[in-house]
């Protein structure tokens, strides 16, 4: 028989085994830092890694016709946009900021001008590009199964149905048996969706098969002028109201069906009309007669044009201007780093020249 003193420590071995057991339980439930966060984002995007995205990185309209309201991140900060959040310490995302300063500011005259903004925006919207196709090259690999070198759309469309949920041996059986297959009407108006993308990314003289190049142009259309051409009719088949293949102001700025529930709601709203109104007139509407025609809103698509990257230079540095000496000081930058990094470092301006 268990003596008392045996028994308490046979229940004090249990509890710190139960104790270990629940805390690595804890230890695997809560991410330890970013890079698991990042490590299990990275997983999410996998799963849906040939899917055409529609948030395009360093353009400033997504596909379905909204502003990116990231743009100016994106161009300012580059690959660094990652690792710059607020949750990391302010004073390290100053230093990183002080460092992005210097590297625009090429000839080291202590403030950024519009033509050395204009070609770091340049510079960074090359590097998504880069970043795109080295992407591009490990999902084409992903969607080309027996390593020809080119896609057909039911090769694709397989793929895509197993991203989903769908039984990939099934589904192919299926597609090759010329049978039916049981898609609900969501997906499947996703599907007609891109096979449309499909045959405009399939160059003449078209045979229905993608190759690497192509590929990167359905799902990442932005590369390609002949997709910026689908992207801009596709923007404006869903704004235009009354099918002249034209925008009016009325027609950019009219809200998403919906209701509008509270005051909250009223507001962002109302954010979203002005900043829509404002592109329009003052960007989109190149020679301002109230209407913007397919060629005015492709040349504002297009992520390498030299003029469009000018104009946004002047306009990141009209909002931290404050001298109004048309230049951007780090100072100026650092006040309004919100706008530029999406992380607020206002109250680390004062110490800035300890470390520039």
């Amino acid at each position: 028989m268990m003596s008392r003193q045996a028994f308490l420590c046979s229940l004090g071995s249990l509890y710190l085994s139960l104790l270990f057991i629940f805390l690595l339980m804890d230890v695997y439930a809560r991410p330890a830092n970013h890079s698991v966060l990042k490590e299990r984002a990275g997983e999410a995007r996998e799963e849906n890694e040939i899917l055409p995205p529609d948030h395009l990185n360093g353009v400033k309209m997504e596909l379905d016709g909204h502003l990116n309201k990231e743009f100016h991140q994106e161009v300012f900060l580059g690959k660094e946009r990652d690792d710059f959040d607020e949750d990391s310490q302010p004073r390290r995302n100053r230093k990183k900021l002080v460092a992005i300063f210097s590297k625009v500011d090429i000839n080291n005259d202590k403030k950024i001008s519009a033509k050395e903004m204009q070609r770091w925006i340049m510079e960074k919207t090359d590097e998504h590009f880069q970043e795109a196709v080295e992407e591009n090259k490990m999902h084409f690999r992903a969607v080309d199964p027996d390593g020809d070198g080119h896609v057909s759309w039911d090769e694709y469309k397989i793929k895509f149905l197993a991203s989903k949920g769908f039984n990939e041996k099934e589904i192919a059986e299926k597609i090759k048996n010329n049978e039916e297959l049981k898609i609900d009407e969501e997906t499947q108006e996703v599907l007609d969706n891109l096979k449309d993308r499909w045959y405009q990314a399939d160059n003449p003289p078209p045979d229905q098969l993608l190759s690497e190049q192509e590929f990167l142009s359905f799902l990442h259309p932005e590369h390609s002028r002949g997709m910026l051409h689908f992207m801009v009719q596709e923007i404006i088949r869903d704004l235009d109201q009354d099918g002249d293949k034209k925008l009016t102001l009325s027609e950019f700025i009219s809200l998403p069906v919906g209701t509008v529930e509270n005051q909250q709601a009223q507001d962002i709203d109302d954010d979203w009309v002005r900043d829509r109104r404002k592109e329009f007139q003052e960007v989109i509407d190149a020679n301002h007669d109230g209407i913007v025609t397919m060629e005015e809103l492709e040349e504002y698509m297009d992520p390498m044009n030299e003029h469009n990257a000018l104009n946004e230079a002047r306009q990141m540095i009209a909002v931290a201007d404050e001298n109004q000496n048309h230049h951007l000081e780090l100072e100026e930058i650092l006040k309004y780093s919100e706008y530029f990094t999406g992380s607020k470092l206002m109250d680390y301006a004062r110490n800035v020249h300890e470390e520039f």
